[in-house]
């Protein structure tokens, strides 16, 4: 804890060369900041880069969820699950009549999605998300017919079914009255899908790798270079543009992964983020860079506060009199309190945790401090570039 004047602040040693600070004023604000000059820690490249063509494809499919307690679809409004449930006995040698209606209560359509992550091999167990898309209350305690998932070229590339797990609950009573704790109509399978079909990766492909920097900056993609080509050789790695690198690779793909294996756990250390501010108009949220200066300036804030209060009375006339009637009359009150302008001075070389600590010198709230910041930029007294969102 850090005491200044008669207000705490709490500085904790951030991962990098940001630090948080918390201010509660009816709005949050969160001031990416750091109170010490740290020295931005090194990170792995693993987590820094992806490997271009390693990647997680998404697939979806269509299903029923059977063995609801009433909860299922609805025929009238919900017709293609009947039809669904029509096909399904058909392919299993089961013919319903032409005019005979299924009421499928305990029956629900419900739509599947699941993610095939890289190298994905045959007969492993991937997680499947199914919601439904009919008007069922609830998919508690179903459990999902076999079901194909496709991608996005057509092709089944694996295969769900299994008992769901459902977090929502639903209760409706004889009145009306319903409770709905969750999403009721929404679960997982864990493991739910047997992968039937494998995706080739790029990995294994060409004579290079293709590295990927998640934050394009041209500094940091001028790091990774230089530790790959001082750690695994001169001309190793090869800078395309701030956000991709080419490596040289082995060809053999068991000396691939062990190169790669190397290559990942280096350690660079990233460059600086770009001076920003971002200011959420919605919440309140203001998210700050510790690259944020502030060129010599002077900073009045205050506030002005307008009440106003009705008082409703009842005019009438005296008990004798012959003549007038009973009225209600307004009176309103009009106070405007306005607060004396503070001032304070913000020298060269100021830094953020200069400005934030001045703020709170002043009392100002977390909605203040956004109205300071838009004033500095317009100003031209601040290089950050600030974001609306």
């Amino acid at each position: 804890m850090i005491r200044d004047g008669s207000r705490w602040y709490t500085a904790r040693r951030p991962r990098s060369d940001r630090g948080v600070l918390s201010c509660r004023g009816g709005l949050l604000l969160l001031l990416l900041l750091s109170t010490f000059s740290l020295q931005v820690q090194a990170e792995r490249i693993k987590d820094i880069v992806t490997i271009a063509g390693v990647r997680s494809n998404p697939l979806i499919g269509y299903g029923l969820v059977v063995g609801l307690d009433g909860s299922g679809d609805k025929s009238s409004a919900a017709p293609y699950t009947e039809q669904s449930l029509k096909s399904m006995l058909a392919q299993l040698g089961i013919v319903v009549p032409s005019g005979v209606r299924i009421k499928p209560k305990n029956v629900a359509a419900v739509s599947l999605h699941a993610e095939l992550h890289p190298f994905a091999k045959l007969g492993q167990k991937i997680d499947v998300t199914v919601s439904s898309i009919g008007d069922a209350s609830s998919l508690r305690g179903g459990s999902l017919l076999m079901s194909p998932l496709k991608g996005i070229d057509g092709q089944v590339y694996a295969v769900a079914q299994g008992e769901m797990v459902v977090g929502g609950l639903s209760a409706t009573g004889a009145d009306g009255s319903k409770v709905t704790v969750n999403i009721p109509t929404a679960g997982r399978i864990p493991n739910g899908a047997t992968v039937e079909r494998v995706i080739p990766s790029a990995f294994n492909q060409g004579n290079h790798l293709t590295l990927n920097l998640r934050n394009s900056d041209f500094t940091t993609i001028q790091r990774i270079v230089d530790v790959i080509n001082k750690t695994v050789g001169k001309g190793i790695a090869r800078a395309v543009d701030a956000t991709e690198v080419n490596i040289n690779a082995p060809v053999d793909q068991a000396q691939r992964v062990s190169f790669m294996a190397l290559i990942e756990n280096l350690e660079v250390k990233p460059a600086s983020a770009p001076a920003r501010i971002v200011v959420n108009s919605r919440t309140g949220t203001v998210v700050i860079s510790t690259e944020v200066h502030i060129t010599p300036v002077a900073v009045a804030h205050g506030n002005l506060t307008v009440t106003i209060s009705e008082n409703t009375q009842v005019s009438q006339p005296g008990a004798f009199a012959r003549r007038g009637n009973t009225e209600v009359v307004d009176q309103s009150t009009v106070n405007i309190n306005e607060e004396p302008a503070r001032m304070f001075l913000l020298q060269p070389g100021t830094t953020l945790a200069d400005v934030v600590r001045a703020v709170n010198q002043v009392g100002a709230a977390p909605s203040d401090l956004v109205a300071i910041l838009e004033a500095l930029k317009r100003a031209g007294a601040m290089n950050a570039e600030l974001i609306i969102i």
